[in-house]
């Protein structure tokens, strides 16, 4: 995830170097390595810069075994010789009149033919130098990754972020960066910025910045036309900018960056329903009292009545403000990824909510005395009394009937719990990223050459579609290896076009993975794995895969496992929904092993290390030291010439070096010391070369082997998908005993977050409840708004179904939000009732009337708090996909909320009320009508 952008060095095709001979792959490693990287080092934000493709330059000297045969040398011998002569050595210091001097005697080899002059030995008095055994070159590091662009090799550069970062950030330092080294580069050759975190990045904010402006104005709107009072709309809208400075404050304190995840769940309607409560009490109020005194009131009696009705709803708005604050508190608790993931959006809504809480009974008041100053009007808006015409009827049936109407309630509860249980359920709905990722697997033991030939083939192939705006790839393993990957493995990056420039815009970017899956088929010698950068990197986070799902097999015996993984990828091919299923590559990887015989090395005086020193110079080189060129430095390689170390009939006769005659050492005493033993032997006098099949990898996971089966899912959630795929693996691929199977991916993080906040989510909903009985006083109160949830929660549930979005940690945090909304809605006509019990009003009356007087609060808390979310649910933009689930359930369970509270709390109060069940009665306050 750290991978936030990444880039190519080039040269043009008439490039020259000042010899006059092109750019090869080595000098755009080198000019990488030494001018790119260092620069891009410095960046702030950065921790690597990690590097593939083209050659590491190194100085290689290839000794001739023939020749060091002829004057009984030893490859040991090359080494110690250039060891010890390449070396700058400080000699302490001396002092000479008055002054300190510095002793130092430099030694480094700074050229081929430093290296060339360098003695081995002597013989007969003649010294014996490197150029008489050996050949020197500038040579390349044997590699073990590539990389490639539109089809031809390259070298690759990855900016790793440190953790903790802003991406956004450091992504345009890096950029910004790039621009200053792109003078320092030599004539011709120039870098390609070819993935860039920074772009979905702002796009995905882009879609947040939209979705928030529409739904303020949607939010603005609905305050005007309900409340009648462009002034009054206004004042109630100016808590959305001035709370948001509240949350930027909190963002910036806590680190908590603007992103998608942090701004996401934002709602100006549910941020402005305190308000909304606060400012139509008091319009109310006003507008009484205008028509009580007959004319326009004084800046002291709008005051006066500004702060009553602001008393009056005090603490329903905080009490309501502060559950929804509460609601939001079990997000904190996740931990791992999802708390990563969802903690910033807990966050931010919080420090919004507090901050529009404190607003609503001091900002909000106060403007409303002051710039409310004109007639307020004693009749409700045409939409409002519309509303009410058919809201008086209804609720004087649901009243009459309420044994009816709550019975209708439960049984739809019922059902709607009944349906969520078989739902899908995703972790979290998968972000249009804009690219695809390819991950290519060829047959094990694939050369690197061979690997790059055949990405060249796959690339071409790739670039023929016109959506394809480039492509990329790193194969095998980079320079630091943050992600090691075998030769014959290739991460391919696919970038797209702009969907303007598609041929079809139409075309979904599923359907065109489906072209392009069928296209790739053609390709010999290649399996793949279609996903997106940053999903590939997050699956691998979680379990270890880079597929959507890892069916994990645990045993002792490799065959075994292999076998066993085998059975139960059949078995997942069956399942609907899965896609580019494979099997681990655990077997079949050419080995070439050489087989010592002990005793025969015994014999000889030798030892086993002897023997495997050789070798691993003779075939893998070993560096002796570096070679500096001012401050660039290059590893100084010992190793045989090519044709030698690739030539199995060479290699077996390989010289290997028998200890000095007349050693003090036990081993030659057995082997005697007479004339006729030789000096040298070849390696298949005590080896044998085995070139057979063995293991690609052994993987372990806590100290047990296991082969992995990973699948893709698509076309349905991944949890009914687990579910479907747990049952039928289980009946048709029995293991043997001492194996199981563990099943990792996507889904664990849905099932830990589901269990943690099955636990927490009740002991929010117990504060919850707490703090009903604080505001109301009793417990049936309290018990009768609380049943706003689960009405609540049904909306969501079948808003879900209709759109056909399954459940998920998104989802999850919606039904979190419209139950605190569900609550502050049953409170505000709860709380009013109890107001007009308490001043004498009989439970029948009171019931009605405070119905009826607490509408269009009612109305317009739910409507700000769904209009502000409709944006969302609809977007399409990058991100939306993360959105939506949660705009959904919000837009749905208010709707149902909204519907269900009006008329089922009032018929639940009556039926559980009676004429006695009043705390204290006054009355000295006159019944308040509505108009």
């Amino acid at each position: 995830l750290g991978e936030i952008f990444m880039y190519t060095v080039e040269a043009k095709p008439d490039a020259r170097k000042v010899d006059g001979t092109p750019y090869d792959p080595t000098d755009l490693r080198t000019i990488h390595d030494w001018v790119v990287k260092p620069q891009l080092r410095t960046v702030t934000g950065v921790v690597e810069i990690n590097a593939i493709g083209g050659y590491a330059k190194q100085y290689h000297v290839h000794p001739n075994p023939q020749k060091l045969q002829a004057y009984e040398l030893s490859l040991t011998d090359v080494m110690r010789a250039l060891e010890r002569n390449n070396a700058d050595i400080g000699a302490g210091y001396i002092e000479r009149n008055g002054e300190q001097l510095l002793v130092r005697t430099p030694g480094r080899l700074g050229s081929t033919d430093d290296i060339l002059n360098v003695a081995v030995g002597s013989k007969d008095g003649v010294a014996i130098l490197i150029r008489d055994v050996a050949q020197v070159e500038f040579g390349k590091e044997l590699r073990t990754g590539a990389a490639t662009h539109n089809g031809r090799e390259t070298v690759l550069g990855t900016a790793m972020m440190l953790i903790g970062q802003n991406s956004r950030i450091v992504a345009e330092a890096i950029k910004a960066r790039l621009e200053e080294i792109k003078p320092t580069l030599p004539e011709g050759v120039y870098i390609q910025a070819l993935y860039d975190r920074t772009a979905l990045v702002d796009r995905t904010i882009g879609t947040v910045q939209t979705n928030l402006f529409e739904g303020a104005v949607l939010v603005v709107a609905v305050l005007f036309f309900m409340l009648g009072n462009i002034r009054a709309a206004v004042i109630t809208a100016l808590v959305i900018p001035v709370s948001m400075l509240f949350t930027a404050i909190g963002m910036v304190e806590n680190k908590v960056s603007a992103n998608l995840m942090s701004l996401g769940a934002i709602d100006f309607g549910i941020i402005v329903d305190g308000a909304v409560v606060v400012v139509e009490n008091c319009l109310r109020l006003l507008a009484l009292e205008q028509h009580r005194r007959g004319r326009l009131l004084s800046m002291r009696e709008r005051f006066a009545v500004v702060q009553e009705a602001t008393r009056e709803v005090m603490q329903p708005s905080l009490f309501g403000g502060l559950i929804i604050m509460v609601v939001f508190l079990p997000i904190l608790t996740l931990t791992g990824i999802e708390g990563k993931m969802f903690t910033p959006m807990a966050l931010t809504m919080i420090f919004a909510l507090a901050g529009a809480m404190v607003l609503s009974v001091t900002f909000v008041p106060a403007a409303i005395a002051l710039f409310v100053t004109g007639k307020v009007s004693e009749h409700e808006s045409a939409a409002v009394r519309g509303v009410r015409s058919v809201y008086e009827p209804a609720l004087d049936w649901a009243i009459a009937n309420r044994a009816l109407v709550v019975t209708i309630s439960v049984v739809l509860v019922a059902v709607t719990a009944l349906g969520a249980t078989r739902m899908g359920a995703v972790f979290v709905p998968s972000l249009d990223e804009g690219d695809i990722a390819l991950h290519a697997m060829r047959v094990p033991g694939t050369s690197l050459t061979q690997a790059v030939e055949m990405q060249f083939a796959l690339e071409k192939e790739i670039k023929k579609f016109p959506e394809v705006a480039d492509v990329f790839a790193k194969i095998g393993t980079a320079e630091v290896a943050t992600d090691p990957m075998p030769p014959n493995v290739a991460d391919t990056f696919v970038g797209l076009k702009d969907k303007s420039q598609w041929p079809d815009p139409s075309k979904t970017k599923a359907q065109f993975v489906a072209e392009l899956e069928a296209r790739l088929a053609k390709v010999p010698g290649n399996n793949y794995e279609f996903t997106q950068p940053i999903q590939m990197r997050f699956n691998e986070l979680i379990a270890g895969v880079r597929a959507d799902l890892g069916v994990k097999i645990f045993g002792d015996d490799l065959n075994q496992l292999l076998t066993s993984a085998n059975r139960v990828a059949g078995v997942l091919r069956e399942v609907p929904g899965a896609a580019d299923v494979k099997v681990e590559q655990v077997s079949g990887l050419p080995i070439l092993s050489v087989v010592l015989d002990r005793a025969r090395i015994a014999r000889f005086g030798l030892n086993v290390a002897d023997v495997q020193e050789t070798v691993e110079v003779a075939i893998g080189g070993k560096p002796v030291g570096h070679i500096f060129e001012g401050d660039r430095k290059f590893e100084l390689v010992v190793r045989l010439p090519e044709d030698l170390r690739t030539n199995l009939d060479r290699l077996r006769a390989l010289p290997i070096a028998l200890p000095p005659r007349g050693a003090d050492d036990g081993d030659v005493s057995r082997v005697g010391t007479g004339p006729q033993m030789p000096r040298y032997i070849p390696l298949e006098e005590v080896a044998k070369l085995d070139l057979a099949p063995g293991p690609n990898q052994i993987s372990r996971e806590n100290g047990k082997r296991r082969v992995v089966v990973t699948a893709n899912i698509r076309g349905r959630d991944i949890a009914s998908f687990v579910t479907e795929a747990q049952d039928k693996v289980k009946a048709g691929a029995q293991l043997p005993p001492g194996y199981w199977i563990g099943w990792g991916g996507e889904f664990e993080k849905l099932i830990s977050a589901s269990q943690r906040l099955a636990i927490v989510v009740p002991v929010a909903l117990g504060l919850i409840f707490i703090l009903l009985l604080a505001t109301l006083g009793n417990p049936k109160d309290a018990a009768l708004v609380f049943t706003g949830v689960p009405l609540a929660l049904t909306g969501g549930v079948i808003a879900l179904a209709l759109r056909g979005i399954p459940l998920s940690i998104s989802a999850g945090i919606g039904f979190i939000a419209v139950s605190g909304v569900a609550v502050l809605n049953g409170l505000l006509i709860i709380s009013f009732i109890q107001k007009l019990r308490r001043d004498g009003v009989d439970v029948e009356t009171a019931v009605r009337d405070g119905a009826m007087m607490r509408l269009r609060p009612v109305l317009m808390t739910s409507l700000v708090a769904i209009l502000g979310f409709v944006p969302m649910a609809i977007a399409t933009g990058a991100g939306a996909e993360v959105q939506r689930p949660l705009a959904t359930v919000v837009i749905g369970g208010l709707i149902s909320s909204t519907l269900l509270t009006l008329l089922v709390l009032p018929a639940l109060y009556r039926m559980f009320s009676r004429e006695d069940d009043v705390a204290e009665t006054s009355a000295s306050s006159p019944k308040e009508q509505y108009t």
